[in-house]
C-alpha cells in the first residue's frame, strides 16, 4: 500500500542531480532548490483472493521530475527511469511539458509498484 518509492529512485545517478530533494504527496517545500522530484500515489488495488486477505498490492505512483533546462530534465527523467527499471518496476512517461507559471520543464512517469 505504501511502496518504497524514495528507496527505489534514490540511486547515485538520481542523487547526483537532485540530492535528497524528493518530495512525497506531490510537493516539495516552498522555495525548494531546483531540480527536484515529487511523487504521489494515484491508485491502489489490493490483489484479493478467496482463501484470505490480499496477497499483495498493485500501487500506481506518479513521479514528477522538474528541472530548469530541457537537457537537464531529460537527464533526470532518464536517471529515474533507469532506477525504476533496475528495480523491475514497470513505468511509462505520462507527462512531458513545461509549466506555464514556473517555466520549469516537467516529465511525469507513472510506475506500477507491485508488492514493493
Amino acid at each position: 500500500m505504501f511502496p518504497k518509492v524514495f528507496k527505489v529512485i534514490s540511486t547515485n545517478d538520481v542523487k547526483s542531480i537532485v540530492g535528497t530533494r524528493i518530495g512525497r504527496h506531490g510537493e516539495v517545500s516552498p522555495g525548494e532548490t531546483k531540480p527536484y522530484i515529487t511523487w504521489q500515489i494515484v491508485g491502489d488495488d489490493p490483489q484479493l483472493q478467496l482463501s484470505g486477505g490480499p496477497c499483495t498490492n498493485f500501487t500506481a505512483i506518479q513521479i514528477d521530475c522538474y528541472h530548469a533546462t530541457d537537457a537537464g530534465i531529460e537527464q533526470l527523467a532518464v536517471a529515474v527511469r533507469a532506477a525504476l527499471d533496475a528495480a523491475r518496476v514497470a513505468n511509462r512517461v505520462v507527462i512531458d511539458a513545461r509549466d506555464t507559471e514556473t517555466r520549469l520543464y516537467r516529465v511525469g512517469l507513472q510506475a506500477d509498484f507491485i508488492g514493493l
